[in-house]
């Protein structure tokens, strides 16, 4: 494959050899992202219409659960048979979850739509990331990556807003059933990609994989810890505790060796996205009400700043995007730097002497750092990892990208039980944020060592 990115950018993604691929892969993002934003917003209602008000958290939890599981299986399928079968499975499981939860008559079965919702999406991220690395060269691959991030923009903008409308006007279901259509046009898109790839060559079947044990451990300890958070009592401590141990000593076998101590290389990227994750998660789940509990600020324009970190975050990814050949290393270190500045904001903005528009501030320096920086660690973990292990590397990042965010999500919790309440946030959030732009700092500081660079 020649080098293109000469031509105009839109040569790039919709070129002859790579416009199916382009097609079938921002309408799996999209697809994902509307789903994510839009199951949110109707979340009230559904729960309310199937009596399963003491339930409100699992819906969520089932979707995390599966999808931690489904990542770790999805890396071994596709080191060993090439992503080709996860491509299809994927978005087949995601439909059928669809289906599921859109015809649920109850709880049980609403779960269930959302475990396979799960498992599907896990299952598909994991191979969306091995196919860029099979189609796109190295120079390409940041214009691809932006046009990920592009993608995410309409469901972020609108997302919430069309499943509120078709929750009130149509139904609840609809939010799930009206997604439908467009899973079985990327599924046909997915199949002619899948057609055109060569015949896999699985690697060194004696390299270290990630073991199923290993995965339904953290999915476990990561539904203890998430429940444990909701809902604390005496023995929420016990199995909150035993989920966080059980979760660190699974990561040991479902990450790269020396990615706890920040090794230069491989390791230091998948940190990275895990501390990306976690400390911009934390600023996402919490910002909406410090808006509108410190600065009085109604439900849609507490919303609002959440929008400006979506503009913020494509911009930048798109600014990166002209110019692959900026170090990516850089960047990198860049995004965490503005990461941390962001979440410096929000440690202010979380007072009341603070004015609330320094909110937006927040959310568009914040979501340019991670504009820059998501999209040069994916083409790092491309960069850095052999071939026969992408498929357990980027599930390894993805991985620690889930489970550093509920982390940091459930840190906020705590933090709100012990300092604070939901009514008066100010005193747990200023914590939580100032602990987050540390570990940003920190991300700035572990990003300058890297090795000599071989390519």
């Amino acid at each position: 494959m020649t080098e293109t990115l000469e031509q105009p950018r839109r040569r790039v993604l919709w070129t002859p050899e790579h416009r199916t691929t382009t097609a079938g892969l921002l309408l799996v993002v999209t697809l994902i992202a509307f789903e994510y934003m839009g199951v949110a917003a109707a979340m009230p209602t559904l729960v309310a219409d199937l009596g399963g008000g003491a339930l409100y958290s699992w819906p969520f939890t089932a979707f995390l659960v599966a999808a931690v599981a489904a990542t770790v299986l999805s890396g071994r399928i596709c080191d060993r048979r090439g992503p080709a079968a996860s491509l299809l499975a994927g978005p087949t499981v995601f439909l059928a979850g669809l289906l599921v939860a859109g015809f649920a008559d109850g709880m049980p079965m609403l779960l269930l739509g959302r475990v396979l919702q799960g498992l599907g999406t896990g299952t598909v991220l994991v191979a969306t990331t091995l196919l860029i690395a099979l189609v796109y060269t190295d120079r390409e691959r940041p214009v691809i990556y932006a046009a990920n991030a592009a993608a995410w923009v309409l469901p972020a903008v609108a997302g919430p807003s069309i499943a509120g409308l078709v929750t009130e006007r149509v139904g609840w279901r609809w939010v799930f059933l009206g997604l439908v259509p467009l899973t079985l046009v990327a599924l046909g898109l997915l199949f002619l990609v899948v057609r055109r790839l060569g015949t896999h060559a699985p690697g060194d079947r004696n390299r270290r994989r990630a073991g199923i044990p290993a995965a339904v451990a953290v999915a476990l300890g990561v539904a203890a810890l998430t429940w444990a958070v909701q809902h604390p009592s005496p023995a929420a401590l016990g199995y909150g505790a035993a989920g966080l141990a059980a979760v660190a000593l699974a990561l040991r076998r479902l990450l790269p060796a020396g990615t706890f101590t920040a090794r230069p290389g491989l390791p230091t990227v998948v940190l990275s996205r895990a501390l990306l994750a976690g400390t911009f998660a934390g600023m996402e789940a919490y910002l909406p009400l410090t808006m509108t509990a410190v600065h009085g600020y109604g439900p849609a324009l507490a919303g609002l700043p959440l929008t400006v970190v979506a503009l913020g975050w494509t911009a930048a990814s798109m600014l990166q995007g002209r110019y692959p050949d900026w170090r990516r290393e850089t960047l990198l270190r860049a995004g965490f730097v503005l990461v941390a500045a962001g979440l410096a904001l929000f440690a202010a903005v979380s007072q009341p002497w603070c004015p609330g528009w320094v909110a937006f501030a927040a959310a568009v320096v914040g979501g340019a750092g991670m504009g820059i920086a998501m999209p040069s660690v994916s083409v790092l973990l491309l960069r850095y990892s052999p071939v026969a292990e992408r498929g357990f590397n980027t599930s390894a990042m993805q991985l620690g990208d889930w489970v550093a965010s509920a982390l940091a999500i459930g840190c906020g919790g705590v933090l709100l039980g012990l300092l604070a309440s939901t009514a008066a946030p100010g005193p747990a959030v200023v914590v939580l944020a100032a602990v987050l732009a540390g570990v940003a700092a920190v991300g700035s500081v572990v990003t300058g060592r890297w090795p000599p660079r071989t390519e």
